[in-house]
């Protein structure tokens, strides 16, 4: 078992900058990949941003791409999402996930289906 546990949302103006964390426990021996996916009132969930597991290569939606930074520090089993020039469009409720299953590929996951755990999500409201 893995429990993830999303923070640092919140309600930013246009053009700020957030950083979301999002910290692992439990079954934490192995690195994971872990992507970032967000979900808007209305919407379907839709993939963000991902990063292998070692952190050496990653992947970003188009919507973000050129303003949003993933990271990750393994030794303390945390990743992190460094959002910037928020638009009201990048409101939603942002869910990390883990793919735990064996994995040797160091490959990144865009697809909700490929991972294993989700976090319960942190809001982040983006207001003119």
């Amino acid at each position: 078992q893995v429990q993830l546990v999303e923070s640092g949302g919140g309600l930013v103006q246009v053009g700020g900058s957030l950083r979301l964390s999002c910290a692992a426990s439990g079954r934490t021996n192995s690195w994971y990949p872990m992507a970032w996916f967000r979900q808007a009132p209305g919407k379907e969930r839709e993939f963000v941003v991902a990063i292998n597991r070692i952190g050496r290569n990653t992947y970003y939606a188009d919507s973000v791409k050129g303003r949003s930074t993933i990271s990750r520090d393994n030794a303390k089993n945390t990743v992190y999402l460094q959002m910037n020039r928020l638009k009201p469009a990048d409101t939603a409720v942002y869910y990390c996930a883990a793919r735990t299953r064996p994995d040797y590929s160091g490959s990144y996951y865009y697809t909700s289906g490929e991972y294993d755990y989700w976090g319960q999500g942190t809001q982040v409201t983006v207001h003119s």
